[in-house]
């Protein structure tokens, strides 16, 4: 999504306290994880750690408090199909059509009991779950979760960036997955840190995963949004995170057609608008918005 590259947005976000990540006791997530995925849903990863092509986000993870709400309203919003994977209600596979390309989870009970709130987060693949663990450590992040297991689907770990940002490293078991064409509906079209100091966690993330710098662009007082590419065209963006967002964090923004009908869609579903709709440079449009449990995404369509 080379063409988002002004997210003047975030310094406008009425309740920042919801921000992706910022509710999750990230201490609860030390658990295991078999179960999260299968073969046909998360099968595609670029190399990371002990390789020489950068690493890309292979899968996104909603942890929330109904996760039965949370299927019918990203489905209506952005059209998501869904597909149970073991016990119903356990783990709930997403994605345009037959593709699965997000999982849906209920929040634990030891995380809600703590005052975790649902959240969005994202897993990075890597070549070597454990070296690339290790690796982070070396370089001032946090580990939640050790390197564990998922039987048949691959090896991941949970771990946070060292300003706290959380996020999960992967090494699937199978093939690798096609990646989809640039702006494909449903699929998700950006990456954005909002961090305590972006120039800091640039450094981490490219000294981890091989990122570059693609364009900075000056949003004035609230300074610079860094692109940020892996081998190509930038798939993401990292600024300083605003004074009222409590926690660093990864927000997702998710394909649309087009975002007026999609933000019908989040209003009819019960979710909130925290900014936009809004035009970035090279015409695409973006919102910033809120589930009705309280995790916050943002949409990005070609259109108005």
């Amino acid at each position: 999504m080379a063409d988002i590259d002004r997210p003047e947005h975030l310094g406008q976000l009425e309740d920042t306290n919801r921000s992706s990540g910022a509710g999750i006791d990230t201490g609860e997530r030390d658990r295991t994880h078999e179960g999260h995925f299968i073969s046909g849903g998360l099968t595609s990863s670029r190399s990371g750690i002990m390789s020489t092509s950068p690493s890309i986000f292979v899968w996104h993870e909603l942890m929330t408090d109904d996760t039965e709400s949370a299927i019918a309203f990203y489905r209506a919003v952005v059209g998501w199909n869904s597909q149970d994977w073991g016990e119903p209600g356990a783990y709930t596979l997403v994605g345009p059509g037959e593709e699965r390309v997000a999982g849906i989870m209920p929040l634990p009970e030891e995380a809600r009991a703590a005052g975790g709130r649902p959240a969005w987060l994202g897993y990075i693949g890597v070549a070597d779950v454990d070296a690339a663990t290790v690796s982070l450590v070396a370089a001032g992040g946090r580990v939640w979760k050790q390197p564990s297991d998922i039987p048949e689907v691959g090896r991941f770990s949970v771990v946070a960036d060292p300003q706290g940002a959380v996020f999960m490293l992967f090494k699937p078991t199978g093939g690798n997955r096609p990646a989809a064409s640039d702006g494909a509906p449903g699929h998700v079209g950006w990456n954005e840190l909002c961090a305590v100091d972006w120039e800091q966690a640039f450094d981490f993330y490219s000294g981890q995963f091989g990122w570059t710098k693609a364009d900075g662009i000056d949003m004035g007082l609230m300074g610079i949004y860094q692109l940020f590419s892996a081998g190509g065209a930038p798939i993401g963006g990292m600024m300083n995170k605003p004074e009222a967002m409590p926690v660093p964090a990864w927000i997702f923004y998710f394909n649309v057609p087009e975002i007026d009908a999609a933000v019908a869609r989040v209003m009819a579903g019960g979710g909130q608008i925290l900014n936009g709709p809004m035009e970035v440079p090279g015409g695409s449009w973006i919102v910033n918005c809120v589930d009705p449990q309280g995790a916050m995404f943002s949409l990005v369509a070609p259109a108005r």
